[in-house]
């Protein structure tokens, strides 16, 4: 019974005022005498200041010099061609590094984006199939080699690789790790 007497004693005394809301009052009307108009005047009462000639960076972009080059319609501007360097072509199958091993067996698709497989994050593949190859990275622990399968990929991926039917639920590959 005390501590029911005491909440309401703090209550009473921790509530300033009335609680709800009201009506804000209105403020007080502002006499149009109050205001008068004032107007600067830039020949009274100040400094001259001199203000010189602008420099380059300011100019305009339309605008034109003594010595600016212009070309005439038609006529072709002398450009500095490269210098021609003999350098060999790269012989067939030069373009890839080779790997440090190769795996083959089933890959498969799902819906995350993610290329996975038992190699650690970050890790640099080529998957290829009967559609063509694809250089990736490891972004997701993948497949516990069940059943051949070795790698998935994201459905693009998947398709682009394969060169199969979109019902395809596997396919054969290649993986290269570098």
């Amino acid at each position: 019974m005390a501590s029911a007497a005491l909440i309401a004693a703090l209550v009473l005394v921790a509530t300033p005022s009335i609680v709800g809301s009201r009506t804000p009052d209105r403020p007080p009307a502002i006499d149009a005498a109050a205001f008068r108009q004032v107007l600067p005047d830039a020949t009274e009462g100040g400094p001259t200041l001199a203000v010189g000639p602008l420099d380059s960076t300011y100019r305009s972009a339309g605008s034109s010099t003594v010595d600016g080059l212009y070309v005439q319609p038609g006529a072709a501007l002398k450009v500095p061609r490269r210098p021609i360097v003999d350098q060999p072509e790269p012989s067939a199958g030069m373009a890839w590094k080779p790997p440090r091993y190769s795996i083959s067996g089933s890959a498969t698709f799902y819906d995350a984006g993610l290329t996975a497989m038992r190699l650690p994050r970050g890790t640099v593949i080529r998957v290829c199939g009967d559609g063509g190859c694809l250089e990736r990275t490891v972004n997701d622990y993948g497949p516990a080699n069940v059943r051949g399968r070795i790698i998935d990929l994201d459905r693009p991926d998947f398709f682009d690789v394969c060169g199969c039917p979109s019902w395809s639920g596997t396919s054969k590959v290649t993986v290269h790790v570098y």
